[in-house]
């Protein structure tokens, strides 16, 4: 039998390589029609682009931690600090004693509502203005972003400070704006809690804002004039088409809010003066603080401590787990 004709295209070929010095390929026109293998790399290589980083992040993270878990296991006060007495090994004496104060559990409660209503209130008035930049002009939405994000710049101190002075019962202009007299916000529980979570989303709004509007710019346009020629609303867009379509964007910047929000300290701090009248504005961080700083009960603090690792690592993992049971790819 003879051999099969070769293709016009693989002579033409073959000729130009037999003219350059090039070996002609084996197997005829068969292996000249080949499509390259795309270069796989080792499944190392990302790994070892990520190991300076992982290096500095285990010794910022692993070891505080693992310094922080040892202490709550011993009997570690001023006494042990300035050596006047043997650290003695206690187990779990101290989260026996923290799990049976009934202050812990009160302080416990306050922080899980505080944080959700800090996360929610977060959320809404984030993605309410992401949009509201989608709507407006470039001018307008130029003005937004930069108070925006003038107000995430701020420290947490110093924004504190303002609003102390923006609610003072004698000088500041929101009681005289709204005929007050001498209200005092900090006096009472929940008006203090109230106005640190004013002061909160004032200064975490911004992130989500400005977040949530790039993942709406990524949106084919295309889909969102659909929706609305359907006749659908706003709010109809949003919980139909953005939401959906955001949801990765969504739970990183909830994750963001719950572990932020969890552990606020400084605002509750300086704006209710150290935990409120007689501790009734008090949160986990800062009952962990009195103990370990106010009490010098290190060991206390540090279960404190433990806790609220152990309470932001499970709400993590629930949350991907639901989310993942949903079909989402995270």
């Amino acid at each position: 039998m003879s051999a099969a004709p070769s293709s016009p295209g693989g002579v033409v070929r073959g000729r130009v390589r037999e003219r350059r010095g090039l070996p002609r390929p084996r197997g005829g026109s068969r292996t000249s029609n080949t499509a390259p293998r795309p270069f796989r790399g080792s499944s190392r290589t990302p790994w070892l682009y990520l190991a300076p980083a992982l290096v500095v992040l285990g010794g910022l993270l692993v070891y505080p931690v693992y310094q922080l878990g040892l202490i709550s296991f011993l009997e570690y006060t001023q006494a042990q600090v300035s050596g006047g007495e043997p650290t003695t090994f206690q187990g779990f004496g101290n989260y026996a004693e923290l799990f049976g104060d009934a202050e812990f559990w009160r302080v416990l409660l306050a922080t899980v509502v505080f944080a959700g209503a800090c996360v929610v209130s977060t959320l809404a008035v984030g993605c309410a203005l992401a949009v509201l930049l989608t709507r407006v002009r470039a001018l307008p939405r130029l003005a937004l972003m930069l108070a925006g994000l003038g107000a995430w710049a701020t420290p947490a101190v110093t924004g504190s400070t303002v609003w102390l002075l923006l609610f003072d019962p004698d000088f500041g202009p929101v009681n005289r704006m709204l005929g007050l007299g001498d209200h005092s916000w900090t006096y009472g529980r929940y008006s203090a809690f109230l106005l640190v979570l004013l002061e909160v989303v004032w200064c975490s709004f911004p992130f989500v804002m400005v977040t949530v509007y790039a993942g709406i710019r990524a949106v084919p346009s295309e889909v969102l004039e659909a929706a609305a020629l359907d006749g659908a609303s706003q709010w109809r867009i949003w919980r139909s088409v953005l939401a959906p379509m955001l949801r990765p964007i969504l739970v990183v910047v909830t994750i963001q809010s719950v572990i932020w929000d969890f552990k606020v300290f400084t605002q509750i701090y300086v704006m209710t003066g150290g935990g409120g009248i007689a501790g009734q504005n008090m949160v986990l961080n800062v009952y962990a603080y009195q103990k370990a700083f106010a009490s010098s009960q290190y060991s206390l603090g540090s279960a404190i401590g433990v806790v609220m690792l152990l309470i932001l690592l499970a709400v993590t993992l629930v949350y991907l787990r639901l989310l993942r049971r949903q079909g989402e790819e995270l």
